[in-house]
């Protein structure tokens, strides 16, 4: 969106501001660094790096909807084996993105894993040439992953209920607005969001299924265009 890219579970940075690799104490907080109303900011090239891999993308995602969950859980998930997976839930842990939850082992030889950071922003300007390919291979995986998702469905979309066939697809507009009025947008459609995220089960009214947004704000408009 714009210059910062939003990726969040609800899965996406101030360009001056460099985050701490330690999660948050309290991921549930609307306060926290890493919670959907307050994306951590991503700065750092490595972290934007160690996320990208689709494997890791796809097992952070899943621990932050349904975890915490084990190395064989996530395998199914990933498409790997559960070593691989280990491995993978390592690397992420490694860059803060997740952690071992004891508290939930159902015995001393599991180890689940819980997300840390369920939110992140990326910032894509005022920023070193490493910063911004980094993002942009993040910010490639990501979209990828959501056009796997999307032929997916195009793919099956007869076979769902014809409820879910006249609530899904794809809507688009054009917007003649200024830069302030395009972030106050994004603002507002991120609280109008928040309600219907419920990333715990336990808020999810029968019924409820997951539904992947991705909202595109794209220039209709040359660079040089843009002043004036």
């Amino acid at each position: 969106m714009g210059n910062d890219q939003d990726y969040s579970e609800r899965l996406p940075v101030s360009p001056d501001g460099q985050p701490s690799p330690q999660a948050p104490q309290t991921p549930g907080s609307p306060e926290t660094p890493g919670s959907p109303a307050n994306p951590l900011a991503l700065t750092d090239p490595r972290m934007m790096r160690a996320l990208a891999h689709p494997a890791r993308l796809a097992i952070w995602q899943y621990l932050g909807l349904e975890g915490p969950a084990t190395a064989t859980e996530c395998a199914a998930v990933a498409g790997l084996s559960p070593s691989a997976c280990s491995y993978h839930l390592r690397t992420l842990a490694r860059y803060g993105f997740v952690e071992e939850d004891r508290a939930h082992a159902a015995d001393g030889r599991e180890r689940p894993w819980r997300s840390k950071i369920t939110a992140l922003r990326l910032a894509t300007e005022s920023t070193t040439p490493a910063i911004r390919d980094a993002a942009r291979l993040l910010s490639e995986s990501v979209h990828a992953s959501a056009e796997e998702l999307r032929e997916s469905y195009h793919d099956r979309q007869t076979e769902y209920p014809a409820d879910w066939q006249a609530a899904l697809g794809t809507n688009y507009d054009i917007l003649h607005v200024t830069p302030d009025e395009l972030n106050l947008l994004k603002q507002r459609l991120v609280e109008l969001f928040g309600p219907y995220r419920r990333l715990s089960r336990a808020e999810r009214p029968a019924g409820a299924r997951r539904v992947h947004v991705a909202i595109d704000l794209n220039p209709w408009f040359e660079p040089e265009d843009a002043g004036g």
